[in-house]
């Protein structure tokens, strides 16, 4: 049986690469994973555990203990228990974006997201899965979009969870944690070398789709003529 591919998709927080990623998944009968939900699901343990978020020994150390499970359909399971909405808030994301620069903590989950995509059929999505996690994977995109316009996607998502939020806060935020993720000393995030390009700023979701599975379809037919 052929081994399906590795799929990265990275990009910017907002982007509009976990929707894409999948809808692409679901089409091509892949499995989708969030490893951007992984880093909010250990920061929401530290968080309950009163482990400071800058001890990056303790918060390795909890990387290394607590499981973390990200199930089809989206869910994400935090020591057994169903977070999937309680990972989603404001606070947790920032606290995600602190916990995520300690190198000892990325060491831990890269290697979890290893393991999670090594067997192929897997759309993956994060801000360092092609450059870091699988720099060889098979097909890698780069999603971004302006700041102002990932402000307005999140400000819309969270008012249909009836969370009230303030779309300035929201964009200063957003500019925040593109600054600590692209300067961060460990696996920082950065658009690989070859990874396909798109900006999703004026670009719908079917276009995106579109053009991601055309890539594919690429690399399928590469991999057959080998």
């Amino acid at each position: 049986m052929t081994r399906g591919l590795v799929i990265a998709i990275d990009g910017p927080s907002g982007a509009g690469k976990s929707t894409a990623g999948r809808e692409l998944a679901d089409r091509l009968g892949y499995v989708f994973l969030d490893t951007g939900a992984m880093y909010r699901a250990l920061a929401l343990a530290a968080m309950r555990a009163g482990v400071p978020l800058d001890d990056e020994a303790a918060l390795a150390a909890l990387a290394a203990r607590v499981p973390i499970e990200l199930r089809p359909g989206g869910a994400v399971i935090l020591d057994g228990e169903d977070v999937t909405t309680a990972i989603r808030t404001q606070e947790v994301g920032s606290a995600a974006s602190r916990v995520s620069v300690h190198p000892a903590v990325r060491r831990h989950m890269v290697a979890r997201q290893r393991e999670m995509g090594r067997a192929g059929g897997v759309v993956m999505d994060g801000r360092d899965i092609g450059t870091a996690v699988f720099p060889d994977a098979d097909v890698k995109f780069y999603v971004d979009a302006h700041p102002r316009q990932r402000a307005l996607r999140r400000h819309e998502e969270l008012a249909q969870r009836g969370m009230a939020a303030d779309l300035d806060t929201i964009e200063r935020e957003i500019r925040d944690r593109d600054h600590a993720d692209s300067t961060r000393a460990e696996s920082p995030l950065t658009r690989a070398a070859d990874a396909i390009h798109l900006d999703t700023t004026e670009l719908g979701l079917p276009e995106v789709v579109r053009r991601m599975m055309a890539a594919v379809e690429t690399a399928r037919e590469r991999r057959s003529a080998r």
